[in-house]
């Protein structure tokens, strides 16, 4: 059997190469209430998909079909569907909007080909929008963007591209004009075919005709705008403008697929998806200018997305159904079909495929088999988690799973009858195998039950989902954030001596350590090796002569790693920390990787106790939107929250505040925010790292 390898979908050497396939995997990303499932909503009514417009605020939607998420009125879960538009297929996933649901984005993004990012008229780049733009950078994602909502008061496309530009640092190429403003908003001129495409009342198809006659300068001047800006950044569309002095649709078309493709730019649209204007230029955008699966680089040259090449996919969303388990792959390479035996090369167990399903977001149908390109689900896999791969048994291989983010607030669970313990137990297990940001652990000390997540919100939906999917009565405590702790000052030539002998081979190990804050400059010398995420941690080894095998050296690493699991403070994680191993000395038959283990993680626990160290809580910046009558009161709240202001603005009689804030301030600030607006004040959050606690 072939050696098992790591592979990555690199996304950094896109070809601009026709495309060979009719195939769209995208996602809809946005701020919450930005319009991500209206717009959704629209692109299955206007291709068929469904015969009625469902509207998120009556709870009809198709990709909100889950009882919070219509009560609620938000998305909560990431929502599969597909359509046809023009002789291709979309797969779309509809993403959630709250900072608390960010992971379900992280992991849509992991398995698309492009994305669609909505923006408010009015706002512009929100901060949930820029979260969403900088996981998709991170993924290599094609984008396009489309400002929606310019039918509202205060709407202005201009306005929202500056912001397009100064907040996500993107060149915004807008190929459409507006024809009216706000409530007189009424259609689109397109710039590349210098056409005009209107929507009357109540209509679900748009009339075309030329460019009205009082735009028809303004839309010129702006033609010339796109096409030199597109010249400067694509060297075909360059030689043919030099030459001729300005491009033709086709070398425009071209070039625009091609700066969205490399990442270069970004094309954007506008429109009004409650009021259904401006959708089919969007989805005809959405074939022209997004890659299909071929236009992407194979799994690090191994597989390339073909259905003969050997089966490879990536299980990203697994969901506990009345029918059974269902398990979500993006198919990379090959074809699966029904009977199919698959190798789970992460748990390193063959699976039968017993059903392939075409997914409707709660609605499935049965499908012989899936090749390279496709979403579906699955019936059969039973050990399959989220971030598995699924690959032939005779070409094994190891996809990226989609990375999680650590949880940051806690809350204690526990039945209310003790007969129902077991069953709690058992419910919260298919909940992390669902979620997988969500964490489960029993507390030493206590012996309870705690729940962890990424927010306040993402636990209250967790907790409700025990109560109506498993009709379970839970009592639950008060939400606590997770601190973090580190090193202020620390500690130098620390010896520790690691002695054991009860019979047969004895331990000998002995280190010398030196303990130090890490500094933004750790980690560029030779021979640190530096940990990720929120437990960022810098070892070195500064031995000479062989005093400290290698072999030792990393078993003092792997040491000093067990250690930081554990503050002297409050027993919570250690982050922040630079750990240099000095000297030490070896025992010529009793020393071992075991004894210098020990000796590294009782080494660090003691250097960590004569250190000073400081506690770290977790800070969320904080965007409030309320009107300009209640800033006073509204800025002396977050001042009491320990809350502080990096930002004002006023427009219309209405502020945006942005303040930095802890975490565990924050709860129950929902209610007090509309106790002192009168209802009219809403806020958004998003993770702003750890700051020293106050």
């Amino acid at each position: 059997m072939r050696t098992t390898r790591i592979a990555h979908t690199s996304r950094t050497s896109r070809t601009s190469r026709t495309s060979r396939t009719s195939l769209r995997n995208l996602g809809i990303l946005a701020h919450v209430d930005a319009g991500k499932t209206t717009l959704t909503e629209r692109f299955l009514f206007l291709t068929g998909a469904v015969h009625k417009r469902g509207e998120v605020h009556e709870g009809t939607t198709v990709t909100d079909f889950d009882p919070q998420e219509r009560d609620r009125g938000i998305t909560i879960s990431a929502a599969a569907v597909s359509c046809d538009w023009a002789g291709h297929r979309l797969n779309l996933i509809d993403t959630p909007g709250h900072v608390d649901f960010s992971d379900e984005v992280e992991r849509a993004l992991r398995v698309l080909d492009g994305a669609v990012a909505v923006f408010d008229g009015v706002a512009g780049v929100e901060p949930q929008s820029e979260s969403v733009w900088r996981q998709a950078d991170r993924h290599g994602v094609p984008r396009l963007a489309f400002v929606n909502k310019l039918d509202r008061a205060g709407a202005d496309l201009d306005t929202a591209v500056h912001s397009l530009r100064t907040r996500l640092g993107t060149v915004p190429l807008p190929v459409q004009l507006p024809i009216g403003r706000e409530a007189a908003f009424t259609g689109v001129v397109d710039l590349v075919r210098m056409r005009a495409y209107e929507w009357a009342d109540g209509a679900d198809t748009y009339t075309e005709g030329p460019v009205p006659e009082d735009l028809r300068e303004e839309a010129a001047r702006r033609r010339r705008q796109l096409t030199e800006t597109v010249a400067e950044l694509h060297a075909a569309a360059l030689e043919e403008y030099c030459a001729h002095g300005t491009l033709s649709d086709a070398t425009l078309v071209a070039a625009l697929r091609d700066l969205t493709l490399s990442g270069e730019a970004v094309v954007v649209l506008c429109g009004s998806a409650y009021r259904n204007r401006g959708i089919e230029p969007l989805l005809d955008a959405v074939v022209a200018y997004l890659p299909a699966p071929t236009d992407l680089p194979p799994v690090r040259g191994e597989h390339p997305a073909d259905p003969e090449a050997p089966f490879t996919a990536l299980a990203f969303k697994v969901s506990a159904t009345p029918t059974g388990r269902l398990t979500y792959l993006r198919v990379y390479a090959g074809t699966i079909r029904k009977g199919d035996t698959v190798l789970d090369a992460t748990a390193r167990r063959t699976e039968r495929i017993a059903r392939i399903l075409r997914v409707q977001a709660d609605r499935t149908t049965e499908a012989d088999h899936a090749e390279a390109g496709d979403i579906v689900a699955v019936v059969g896999p039973r050990s399959a988690r989220t971030g598995a791969t699924l690959c032939a048994p005779d070409a094994p291989m190891l996809l990226e799973p989609p990375v999680s983010a650590d949880p940051v607030v806690s809350v204690a669970v526990e039945a209310r009858r003790g007969l129902d313990t077991e069953r709690l137990a058992t419910a919260l297990a298919r909940l992390t195998e669902e979620d997988p940001s969500l964490v489960v652990r029993t507390d030493p000390e206590s012996g309870q039950t705690v729940l962890s997540g990424l927010g306040e919100l993402h636990l209250e939906v967790a907790v409700e989902r025990l109560r109506r999917a498993q009709g379970l009565e839970v009592t639950v405590g008060r939400p606590r954030v997770a601190y973090r702790e580190t090193v202020a000052r620390g500690v130098t030539g620390l010896v520790y001596r690691h002695v054991k002998q009860d019979g047969g081979a004895g331990q000998f190990a002995q280190v010398v350590i030196d303990v130090a804050p890490l500094e933004d400059a750790a980690g560029q010398e030779t021979g640190e090796r530096r940990g990720s995420g929120a437990a960022e941690f810098v070892f070195r080894s500064t031995v000479t002569g062989g005093r400290v095998p290698q072999e030792f050296v990393r078993a003092v690493e792997a040491g000093c790693r067990d250690a930081l699991a554990e503050g002297p403070l409050g027993g919570h994680p250690v982050t922040g920390v630079r750990v240099t191993l000095t000297d030490g000395a070896t025992h010529v038959k009793d020393s071992s990787e075991l004894a210098f283990r020990a000796a590294g993680r009782f080494a660090l626990r003691e250097a960590l106790r004569t250190s000073t160290m400081t506690l770290l809580e977790p800070v969320a910046e904080v965007t409030v939107t309320v009107p300009d009558t209640a800033v006073g009161t509204v800025l002396g709240d977050l001042s009491a929250r320990r809350g502080r202001v990096t930002d004002s603005t006023t427009r219309g009689g209405t502020a945006v505040l942005t303040a930095t804030v802890p975490l565990a301030e924050l709860f129950g600030y929902a209610s007090r925010l509309r106790g002192r607006t009168q209802g009219r004040g809403t806020f958004t959050t998003r993770p702003a790292g750890y700051a020293p606690a106050g």
